[in-house]
Order: C-alpha cells, then sequence, then structure tokens
C-alpha cells in the first residue's frame, strides 16, 4: 500500500469509528483533562488529548454552548500534577479525563468522587486504581492501549525478526515513572531474545543528547516506548533515527506512516474515541464502577518498505506476510 493510500487510510479509519450521528447533548458540563505533557498543538490530528475535544463534539458536546473544557498540562513537571487534580475538583468538573498512569493517579488521590476516565498503558490494577478491570467499582474507569502488560516483548521480538542481526537494542524511554512497566518487560524480552537492551531516558525534550548518547554505543536498532512524549514528538524521533540510519520499532501507525521502520499496536484514534464515549456515558449517569476498563481487541502490524529501503534493510518476507498494512 502506498504511503498517500495508508495516510488516507488512517482518516477514513478514524471517522468510521463514529459511527452515527450523536444525539445532541443537553445541559452544561464541565469536562477536566489532566496529561503529564505540553499543551497539544494545532497542527497535530493525531495527539490523544487534542482529538478528545473533536470526539466530544461529535458525541454533542461543543464548548461554548453545552460544554467547558478545563485542560491542564504538566508540560514535563510531574510534580505539578497533583496539585492540578485537586484544582479540577475545586471546579467542581463533571468528569477528569487522565492521560498517562502519572496523571491518572494525581486524580485519584485528589477525589474518590469525581469520575475519572483514563487512557494509558499500564496495569491499574497493579497500581491500586480499579478493583478488577471487568468491575472497576471505584470512581475510575478508561481505556488502555494494549490489551496485556504493555506489548513490549512482542514489539520488542518483532523488532529483532526484522532485523536479524541485531546483537544491542536502544531504548529510549523517559524520566515519567509510568514507563517503568514497560522498561521492566522490555528488559525481561530483550534478555529473553539473548539481546542487549541500551536504556536512554528521555530528559526533557532533549532529544539530540539522548540520540548522541545512545549512538554512541552503536545499536543495531532502536526500539521506542509507548508514550504519548513520544507520540506527539515523532516528527523529531524519526527524523534522529533516520539521520542515524537506525531500525526503529514504535507503537502507533500513525508514526510508521510519517516514516518510520515499523509499529505493532492499537489504534491510537479509535482508542481515544472510546475514551470521550466513556466520558459521554458517565455525563448520561453512568457509574464509572460499573464500566468496565476496556482493552483494545485489534493490534496492527505496520511496516513502512520505503524507510527500509533507505535504511538498506531487507525485510524478511515472513514478516511482511503477517503485517496488517505495508507502506511500498
Amino acid at each position: 500500500m502506498h504511503r498517500r493510500a495508508f495516510v488516507a487510510l488512517l482518516v477514513v479509519g478514524a471517522a468510521r469509528a463514529g459511527g452515527a450521528a450523536a444525539q445532541p447533548a443537553t445541559g452544561s458540563h464541565r469536562v477536566g483533562i489532566l496529561a503529564p505533557t505540553e499543551a497539544p498543538r494545532a497542527s497535530d490530528p493525531h495527539s490523544a488529548t487534542g482529538s478528545i475535544p473533536t470526539y466530544l463534539e461529535e458525541l454533542g458536546y461543543v464548548a461554548g454552548r453545552n460544554l467547558v473544557l478545563e485542560p491542564r498540562y504538566a508540560a514535563g513537571r510531574l510534580s505539578e500534577l497533583p496539585a492540578m487534580a485537586r484544582e479540577l475538583v475545586r471546579l467542581r468538573v463533571d468528569v477528569i479525563v487522565s492521560i498517562g498512569s502519572s496523571a491518572t493517579r494525581a486524580a485519584k488521590a485528589a477525589t474518590s468522587v469525581v469520575p475519572i476516565v483514563m487512557l494509558g498503558n499500564f496495569d491499574p490494577i497493579a497500581l491500586g486504581l480499579v478493583k478488577s478491570l471487568g468491575k472497576p467499582e471505584a470512581n475510575v474507569t478508561g481505556v488502555l492501549i494494549a490489551p496485556a502488560g504493555t506489548l513490549a516483548g512482542k514489539k520488542l521480538e518483532l523488532l529483532k525478526e526484522a532485523v536479524p542481526h541485531a546483537t544491542r537494542i536502544a531504548f529510549l524511554t523517559h524520566e515519567d515513572p509510568g514507563l517503568r512497566t514497560q522498561e521492566r518487560e522490555t528488559q525481561a524480552a530483550a534478555d529473553a531474545l539473548g539481546v542487549t537492551l541500551a536504556l536512554t531516558r528521555l530528559r526533557g525534550d532533549d532529544y539530540g543528547g539522548a540520540f548522541a548518547g545512545m549512538m554512541a554505543g552503536r545499536p543495531d536498532a532502536l526500539f521506542v516506548a509507548a508514550s504519548t512524549y513520544f507520540m506527539r514528538d515523532r516528527k523529531r524521533i524519526i527524523e534522529l533515527a533516520a539521520r542515524h540510519r537506525v531500525p526503529a520499532m514504535y507503537e502507533w501507525p500513525e508514526q510508521v506512516a510519517e516514516g518510520g521502520l515499523m509499529s505493532y499496536g492499537s489504534d491510537l484514534g479509535r482508542t481515544t474515541r472510546r475514551v470521550a464515549e466513556y466520558v459521554d456515558r458517565i455525563l448520561k449517569g453512568a457509574r464509572p464502577g460499573d464500566l468496565p476498563v476496556e482493552q483494545p481487541t485489534e493490534l496492527q502490524l505496520v511496516i513502512n518498505l520505503k524507510t527500509a529501503r533507505a535504511l538498506g534493510l531487507s525485510v524478511p518476507r515472513s514478516l511482511i506476510a503477517r503485517a496488517d498494512h505495508v507502506i511500498e
């Protein structure tokens, strides 16, 4: 499939996920958004936080008419999330949408009453946020982007299959403690595959420094952690990976459509829309504790052969045959 056609497919898929026209919402609602990142860029239609207002509008909630949005972005300063969460509670928001484990934990610590709809790649049971996925019971529910664990093991396995000669793999992660589970799972997978994993935690937005440090170790491939930070900054990461001629594994198809080598994971647009639908159900009277924490049922392997050719990499035909989408 050509890159242009694949990008069009992403847009069409997001539109189809919207389904039939929503019934207009009534009354006035106040929705808080709590995220560890910076505010989304207006030019980025794939940002999780940036797309939430769009999906809410599709469901009948229009800012300035029957919806008041209260976004709070920590811009990487995770220590500010608890105060931001408490502020949202003082504003008497009807729902808090929390992005990632750090924001969800901050929101949960701030209130046991205000409904919280989370989006992230973590284990909410292990973190004590819900009793179970099927019956959360408390004021927290939401949508996970991986069906079990963080998919780190499977992604590393696929990267190794694409780059069979890889013995040393760089791992770009973030100082956000919410990524520690991914780090542990990735290290366990590397041990099982017999490869050396060289972990680099991004500090601030110093991608140049992070890549310089990683490339000094002469890695054969790069594994990029699943993170809203790295989705937001995907263009910088993809450009640096291309400059250093290192094949990289990402989380979402959008990252591959824009030049990354490969990805394996859920559809970010679809999962984000499910967050908006959960907000809608709660605003209409549903109890968050009665709404199961949702896990994706469809995962996609996407490979960009154009990028592979630019890297001088020959992706095994057996792997290409298993891909859901191939960018020629």
